[in-house]
């Protein structure tokens, strides 16, 4: 899903136009934007966490020349840890049928 069909789902489950859905969106987007970039959390109980994550400075290698190592920067990244709720929820809507066993002969 897109963020145009997000909009329009929003849009439908709120029961507004899309322009304020996509406003509403947006928004939300923006809030949770800015609070990372300030060095904030931004938690949804059952939902899930928005954090910031710092990465060391690590060696690599250059898939160009694999011989030659790079030193790939730190940096701090974005993060998303899902809460308990959330992940039943996936875990129940995306139940697979148990594989068969081959029978041994």
């Amino acid at each position: 899903m897109n963020k145009t069909e997000f909009v329009g789902r929003v849009a439908k489950r709120a029961d507004i136009p899309n322009a304020q859905a996509q406003t509403l969106v947006n928004a939300v987007l923006d809030e949770i934007s800015d609070a990372l970039k300030g060095g904030e959390d931004v938690a949804f109980a059952g939902f899930g966490k928005f954090s910031i994550s710092h990465r060391a400075e690590r060696v690599g290698v250059n898939p160009q020349d694999p011989s030659k190592k790079v030193t790939i920067p730190a940096r701090v990244v974005p993060r998303f840890t899902p809460g308990a709720v959330l992940k039943e929820s996936v875990a129940a809507g995306n139940k697979k049928p148990a594989a068969k066993k081959a029978a041994k002969k």
